[in-house]
């Protein structure tokens, strides 16, 4: 079985490697990954069959990745490593999530991988809102061509809902995910204002408001010639946003 190691700390991925070294039985290290973003890189390039993640790394965590690689066609299956208290495990016991409370021992390692299973989006997305805090995505992930790209939210200008797609769109480029406007705002609230029933526009690349002939209301952004309307319910919330 091969397995990609995912670990921020170097004394932590030489343990697990020497620990998978003693316990043999056909299982190897493809490979290591710093943080959950080089997991995503690795993953695609290396093709493991099992990640052994850590949850608390810099710039991206471990759910947070293994939420975007739950997009593969045949994700790897995740047994996430961490230094949580028995209490915070709560979720992912309840969840069905294989997890390993540092330090690692041998035995617990090798039964681990002798039932790692994939997980689902859902389950993460479980553990994540049973958190102390949990965490917002820090990236949207696209499938192009069989590869997973991802986009920094903070590039995001707009999603736009159409049928069972969203539009993502950046200041260059515009790319299809299945999400759901309503996930995306419970999500990204704080950095996203709702201005119709199908669309978020990202405060931060609004220039302001102009009224039409027709007196509809429309967005103007900073960085693109992208013009979207405003619904009437959203008029008034909007206009205030406007005036602040």
């Amino acid at each position: 079985m091969k397995i990609l190691i995912v670990d921020d700390e170097k004394l932590a991925r030489a343990r697990l490697r020497e620990l998978i070294l003693q316990i043999g039985g056909g299982h190897s290290v493809a490979g290591e990954a710093i943080n959950g973003s080089d997991a995503i890189e690795k993953t695609m390039k290396l093709r493991p069959e099992v990640l052994l993640m850590d949850i608390r790394m810099p710039v991206m965590d471990g759910l947070e990745a293994a939420m975007h690689l739950m997009s593969m066609e045949s994700p790897p299956s995740v047994i996430f490593t961490t230094a949580y208290d028995e209490h915070a495990l709560d979720a992912f016991e309840v969840n069905a999530v294989d997890y390993l409370l540092k330090p690692i021992r041998r035995d617990r390692l090798a039964a681990a991988l002798q039932k790692a299973r994939n997980v689902s989006l859902r389950q993460l997305r479980m553990i994540n809102e049973a958190r102390d805090e949990p965490s917002v995505r820090t990236h949207i992930s696209v499938q192009l061509r069989g590869k997973i790209s991802l986009i920094p939210v903070h590039e995001v200008l707009y999603f736009m809902a159409d049928s069972k797609y969203v539009t993502v769109r950046t200041a260059g480029e515009r790319h299809l995910i299945e999400d759901s406007l309503v996930n995306l705002e419970d999500e990204f609230g704080e950095r996203f204002l709702r201005v119709h029933r199908n669309a978020l526009v990202a405060a931060d690349y609004v220039s302001g408001i102009e009224k039409q002939p027709s007196g509809r209301w429309q967005i103007v952004f900073r960085d693109v010639n992208d013009r979207l309307d405003v619904s009437r319910r959203h008029t008034a919330a909007v206009r205030r946003w406007a005036r602040r």
